[in-house]
Formats: structure tokens, C-alpha cells, sequence
């Protein structure tokens, strides 16, 4: 380890090649492509991609805008390029499916790619309308509103509704992204502990947490403060409140973590989408009352604290850090857990996150 390196810029980009090192391959060895392999080493079926996860590959996709953002140059931006090609041909020569928090995580990292890695050409314009129509038309009054959580289920979710919300509100349809955030609100938020609940079905709250419903609630309530003045005050409010939640709830020594049943697998993902959006929060939480100041602050604090456990925690392999999916305890082990492509993602994710603050 170096000491540029050990620089939140270069941890991030550390994280970076390791994914690329260890993950990222042509899909089925055509040029010009690239997925992520989602778990390392990858067996057999792995490798070819029989299993792809593509809400992993969204996220893999929004960590190389991330990179591209922090240090642009021509291999990353045709990195980027290459993971939204190879998205489209593994799914089929279609950007769209049949569940609606998978193509908001899509809708987000193709716009952002778009605004950051190839500012004003707009290459995902038309992907990102179609992703954000499929949104739109999801809605329903059924259960007070929302869009459920994939095509002909009642069930009615936070990770389908929040990132539905940010890409709405990124993408000028602020009304609807407005009654999103406010169905997440009143129908899943905690009395007691101001933290969203997963999601709701008739007659019947999921009460569990996850720590990426809290960052997509945070998320979408930071874009919508920015971008409603005449609601700026009440969607600040909101941020600041489940800022501290979060910082009461779901951290250990301020260090964001998930339970321990939530380590694998899908939820390796989760606490990296949360420092995801404390990170936007801390930049761009607008206000200048002592409660908007003390949220900004706090959310900076999770994020630096728990880059600096993770990185900490890492093990190296061939030179190249791997974290484990508990950033408080040592890792990578040998469980299925520290194979996964989500679990890496998610520190990546933390550690450019980091590196913007």
C-alpha cells in the first residue's frame, strides 16, 4: 500500500482495479463488451455469464461513472460504454424487465452516465425515457400509490419506490416523484425510529430494514429539496431526520453496517448504496439552518468512517484490496459471501463516495 493509495482518491481508484482486475470480463469474448462476472474466482457458468444479476451490473455501471467522474479519461469512459452495451445484449436486446427497482437502478446509472461520462451528447437518452416510462406507468392508487415492486405483484416496495423517485425527480417529472417520496413517508416510515420500512402489500407493512431503502428515501428527498423550492423546507426536514436516524440506528462506532443475516448476496449491495447517498446528501442538501448544517456534517462523518474501516479491514490479494461485507470485522473470509461481485461493488461504491467529500 502507498501512500497515494492510502488518499481517498486512491483507495477509490484501488477498489476500482480490483473489481476490474477480478470481475469485469468480455461478455461471451465479443469486443467492445464488458460485465461483471458476479462472483470471484467465477465457476464455469459464472464466467459466461449464465448468471449476470442485471441490477448488479446497474451498479457496476454507476461505479465506473464514478471513477470517469473522479479521474476522466478515454479507457474509463469506453468502460462505461461497453458495460451499457453488454447490459442491453445479455438482457436480450432490451433494456427493460419485469421488475421496476431493477430498471430504476438501471435509469440512474445510464443517466448519470450520460451527464458525466458523455456530457452533452446524451448517448442513453432514449433508454433512460424508455426506463423512466416503465415508471410512470407503473403507478397505481392501489395502497395509496407507488409502483410495485415488478410487473403483476401487489407487492409495493422503498427499493423500488426511492430509486423510481430520484430518477423522476433527475428527469423533470417532479410531481409524480414528489407523491413517490410522499407514499414512502406516510405509508413506511417508523414512528419510533424514523427509519423506512421495506415495503407494504394488502394488509400487511414489511417491517425490516434495509440500509439502502434508507439511502434511496434519503436520496430522493435530497434531489427533490433542490429541485421544489416551495417544498424545500419539509423535504430538508426529512433528510436531516433520517440522517440521524441512520447515524442512531444502523451504524457500529459510526460505521454504517447491515445486520448480520444481511451480508451476502443481494445485501453485500445495500450499504454502499446507502454512503452512496449520505455522500449527495453532505454535498447537496440545501440550507442554512443549524439542522440542515448538522445533517450535511453527519452524513459526511458515516461516510469518511466507514471508508476509513473498510479499507482497513481489507485483505489483499495480488496486490489488490477485497473487502469483506461487514466493514467493522476483517475480511475477505472464505464464505460464499466474499465472493460476490455486490459485496466489492458496495465498498467501491463507499470508497468514491468518499472521495468526493
Amino acid at each position: 500500500m502507498t501512500s497515494t493509495s492510502a488518499s481517498p482518491a486512491g483507495r477509490a481508484a484501488a477498489a476500482e482495479h480490483a473489481v476490474v482486475r477480478h470481475h469485469v470480463r468480455p461478455l461471451w469474448h465479443a469486443p467492445g463488451t464488458a460485465l461483471g462476472a458476479i462472483a470471484w474466482p467465477p465457476t464455469r457458468s459464472e464466467a459466461w455469464f449464465g448468471h449476470w444479476h442485471y441490477w448488479w451490473q446497474a451498479h457496476l455501471l454507476d461505479c465506473l461513472v464514478d471513477a470517469r467522474a473522479r479521474q476522466p479519461d478515454p479507457l474509463r469512459r469506453r468502460r462505461v460504454s461497453a458495460v451499457a452495451r453488454s447490459v442491453f445484449l445479455r438482457n436480450g436486446l432490451r433494456w427493460t424487465n419485469a421488475y421496476f427497482d431493477d430498471m430504476a437502478w438501471l435509469g440512474l446509472a445510464l443517466d448519470r452516465a450520460d451527464r458525466l461520462a458523455f456530457p452533452g451528447r446524451r448517448r442513453y437518452r432514449r433508454p433512460v425515457l424508455r426506463l423512466t416510462g416503465q415508471l410512470l406507468a407503473a403507478w397505481s392508487d392501489a395502497e395509496g400509490g407507488g409502483v410495485p415492486w415488478r410487473r403483476g405483484d401487489e407487492f409495493k416496495n422503498t427499493p423500488a419506490n426511492g430509486p423510481a423517485a430520484i430518477l423522476l425527480a433527475r428527469t423533470g417529472n417532479l410531481s409524480r416523484a414528489a407523491a413517490t417520496a410522499d407514499w414512502i413517508d406516510e405509508r413506511l416510515r417508523d414512528p419510533d425510529t424514523g427509519l423506512i420500512w421495506d415495503g407494504l402489500r394488502p394488509g400487511l407493512v414489511e417491517r425490516i430494514v434495509y440500509t439502502y431503502g434508507q439511502g434511496v428515501t434519503l436520496g430522493a428527498a435530497v434531489e427533490l429539496a433542490v429541485r421544489l423550492p416551495s417544498r424545500r423546507a419539509e423535504f430538508t426536514d426529512r433528510a436531516a431526520a433520517l440522517v440521524d436516524a441512520v447515524a442512531t440506528h444502523l451504524t457500529r462506532d459510526g460505521v454504517l453496517r447491515n445486520p448480520p443475516e444481511q451480508l451476502g448476496g443481494d445485501p453485500g449491495l445495500f450499504p454502499g448504496i446507502l454512503a452512496r447517498y449520505l455522500a449527495l446528501t453532505a454535498g447537496a442538501l440545501p440550507g442554512s439552518d443549524p439542522a440542515a448544517a448538522e445533517a450535511r456534517a453527519t452524513a459526511a462523518d458515516l461516510v469518511r468512517r466507514s471508508a476509513d474501516a473498510a479499507w482497513r479491514e481489507a485483505a489483499w490479494v495480488d496486490g489488490r484490496p477485497r473487502f469483506g461485507p461487514d466493514w467493522t470485522a476483517p475480511g475477505p473470509g472464505s464464505g460464499p459471501a466474499d465472493r460476490d461481485l455486490a459485496v466489492q461493488l458496495s465498498a467501491w461504491m463507499l470508497l468514491e463516495a468518499a472521495a468526493t467529500l
